[in-house]
């Protein structure tokens, strides 16, 4: 047992590495491309505009944004019946964040192997807690994003049929009959994945107890203030680089980017949550280099910071993980 502890050891620490390369070499690359689109003087002149103070607090609202939702993450493993502590789910849905940018966020259910390491509970028990996060993030996002539309003089196109649709996947993914039922009508039309299907089925039925009044109340207040939190950070960006929108419509923006980019299926909505930023805001008369400088910081303070709190994290997290394992089988 020793000898296994000892390879996965530096197999861990070389995925650590490989990961956090490729996630500069991302955030280079995507800057570099941005930058050159208007010239780099103008997207620095923009990028001179923010203090260390203002980027300081942009950063500030992104951890109330991630503190809020690893709240969220506590309350629905209590109400799960999970034996951790608040500072146990913190530590695995910050850690979490280092793997983001995996297709369809797969990456993340690495919160699931942490619990089965800690507390000896299977995948099927503790997959419920995956889904109803990011139902949670989904209904928050969808209701903000509607009620921001109505609130601006903005008139994005798309924005009703995305809004409704993230409430709709969310209402799935909290009903354990309906989401039982599509999975079976899936899995009887294409006969794929027979094990994952398997898996989501027996989550299913777990789900109803996320489903009361007091759950619903307090993760929807959760999620609210924490995405409000970033897009009052959008809003305030573009403040500062003399390109003021009105309030609810930055909220606008900066939700409809986020979710189309989510749409599109790419790792963290790479591509597709940038170009549909950089696309409304320049609809909006925002000067094409502050809406690309703007892109590019509000990006990096919010999902890059996030996965670089959770490549800082995730060592933590795998460590803790494999003392237990090894505890539990001793």
């Amino acid at each position: 047992m020793g000898n296994l502890q000892t390879q996965a050891a530096p197999r861990n620490a070389v995925w650590d590495r490989v990961l956090m390369g490729a996630l500069l070499a991302a955030v280079v690359i995507g800057l570099l491309g941005l930058a050159s689109a208007t010239g780099w003087e103008d997207t620095l002149v923009q990028l001179a505009k923010l203090t260390p103070a203002a980027i300081a607090f942009l950063l500030f609202l992104s951890i109330a944004n991630y503190g809020m939702r690893a709240a969220r993450w506590d309350l629905f493993a209590r109400e799960l019946g999970l034996p951790t502590s608040f500072a146990t789910n913190a530590r695995h849905y910050l850690g979490g964040f280092a793997v983001t940018v995996t297709p369809g966020r797969v990456g993340e259910l690495i919160r699931m192997r942490w619990l089965r390491c800690e507390t000896g509970w299977t995948f099927e028990r503790t997959a419920p807690l995956a889904l109803v996060d990011r139902a949670a993030d989904l209904a928050a996002m969808g209701l903000m994003l509607g009620a921001a539309v109505a609130l601006s003089t903005m008139g994005i196109t798309l924005a009703l049929p995305i809004a409704l649709g993230s409430i709709a996947a969310a209402v799935v993914a909290t009903r354990p009959t309906l989401l039982s039922a599509i999975v079976s009508g899936f899995y009887r039309l294409t006969g794929r994945f027979p094990r994952p299907m398997a898996r989501i089925r027996a989550a299913a039925r777990t789900i109803s107890v996320f489903s009361t009044p007091r759950i619903i109340i307090i993760a929807g207040m959760l999620s609210a203030l924490g995405w409000l939190a970033e897009g009052w950070a959008f809003h305030l960006l573009l403040v500062w680089m003399g390109a003021a929108l009105p309030f609810w419509s930055a909220v606008a923006i900066f939700l409809f980017s986020t979710l189309a980019g989510g749409l599109t299926g790419a790792p963290g909505g790479l591509g597709g949550a940038e170009a549909a930023m950089v696309a409304l805001l320049t609809l909006e008369g925002v000067p094409l280099d502050a809406a690309i400088a703007a892109t590019a910081v509000i990006r990096l303070t919010t999902l890059w910071f996030a996965i670089g709190l959770g490549v800082l994290v995730f060592p933590i997290a795998e460590r803790s993980a494999h003392r237990a394992e090894k505890k539990e089988t001793r």
